[in-house]
């Protein structure tokens, strides 16, 4: 089988992450480059991974590495143009989220997939695990019946001296706030598992950090199968957690966990007085256990790539999920219900996440 030569752009504190998802490919794939402006980290990174060359630049990179794929970990106003360029030099990308700051960015994303054959995928391991797809066949199937109700909170906590680094808590280079870079993870999950998303209301708020995005939204999702879920994302919960709960007609099934999980952290509770063994079978029936970590979502994007078929958080799965948080800021800060398809060319909010709102004037 053919083996897939890497560069990693970033290397900063996810850098580890990605060295580790390279490293459990079998040889499948050879991480051979790093990029970073600070010279001096990127030579300590390359030092300790024994990775064979660094770079300072991305240009350089590209045209003297001609890598297969580009992990792209840098702060997230470079990952569209970065992205864009990586695939216009032959290379698929592997992205950490946000992908893009906006439906407009991920229209370009999309027609230089178009123009290359390439494709870039977002990091939203959440949707990796073996758990994950074990619940979702469930579901497919009809066990637990029709979902009803949702939860989906992100509750975590980020300090002063967090924001203090001078690219966060700023539109225009960290993107927004937990809507977009924390509560992704946790709300993409949700939306694999609940299905297309029909209308969003929602609030935000800055009510605690010195910042220009916000630290705190909530929203109501009504999906396409009639069933209602609400979200919350905070960058402001000193108990730390993220939660998502589905009650089907027959079951509810919860996740806890922070940054990831197994199987183990699944629960799993049957209607009262529903006494279906084979159901509580079929929920016990789990594969061997996968985690949600950056390597499930290497290996599959390996897979793709071996058979040129479009990885699952690219295209119009990738848009999904940036559409529904891009309709929660619309709705908190227009007041609107904010229905899905509604944001198009012309609409602020296509443009920017934040439709040219508070702080971004």
């Amino acid at each position: 089988m053919k083996t897939y030569r890497a560069a990693l752009v970033g290397t900063g504190s996810i850098g580890d992450a990605h060295v580790r998802a390279v490293e459990t490919t079998g040889g499948r794939v050879t991480l051979d480059a790093a990029v970073d402006i600070d010279a001096a980290r990127v030579k300590d990174f390359t030092q300790r991974h024994g990775i064979a060359r660094n770079y300072t630049d991305f240009a350089t990179m590209l045209r003297e590495e001609r890598p297969d794929f580009v992990l792209v970990a840098t702060p997230p106003a470079q990952h569209a143009a970065m992205s864009i360029a990586a695939m216009e030099t032959g290379a698929w990308v592997l992205c950490e989220k946000p992908l893009c700051g906006s439906l407009a960015e991920l229209a370009q994303i999309t027609a230089a997939e178009d123009r290359t054959g390439c494709y870039t995928s977002c990091i939203l391991q959440m949707r990796f695990a073996s758990s994950t797809a074990h619940l979702r066949r469930l579901s497919d199937s009809g066990h637990l019946g029709r979902p009803l109700v949702g939860v989906c909170n992100t509750l975590w906590y980020r300090d002063n001296a967090y924001y203090d680094v001078p690219w966060r808590g700023r539109w225009d280079t960290e993107l927004g706030g937990p809507t977009m870079g924390l509560g992704i993870h946790a709300m993409d999950h949700f939306v694999h598992l609940m299905g297309d998303w029909r209308s969003v209301r929602a609030v935000a708020a800055t009510l605690d950090r010195a910042i220009e995005v916000e630290d705190v939204s909530m929203a109501i999702v009504t999906f396409a199968s009639g069933a209602l879920g609400s979200i919350v994302n905070s960058a402001l919960s000193p108990r730390q957690e993220t939660y998502l709960r589905f009650d089907y007609q027959k079951a509810t099934v919860e996740l806890t966990h922070l940054y990831s999980y197994t199987r183990d952290n699944w629960r799993f509770s049957p209607a009262p007085g529903d006494h279906d063994e084979n159901l509580l079978q079929a929920w016990q029936s789990f594969a061997p256990d996968v985690g949600s970590t950056h390597a499930a979502q290497l290996a599959e994007l390996v897979t793709n790539m071996d058979a040129g078929t479009r990885p699952l958080t690219s295209g119009p799965e990738a848009r999904q999920t940036l559409e529904l948080l891009t309709a929660i800021y619309k709705s908190a800060f227009t007041g609107q219900t904010v229905r899905a398809g509604s944001i198009v060319p012309g609409d602020p909010f296509y443009d920017a996440v934040h439709g040219g709102g508070p702080g971004t004037r």
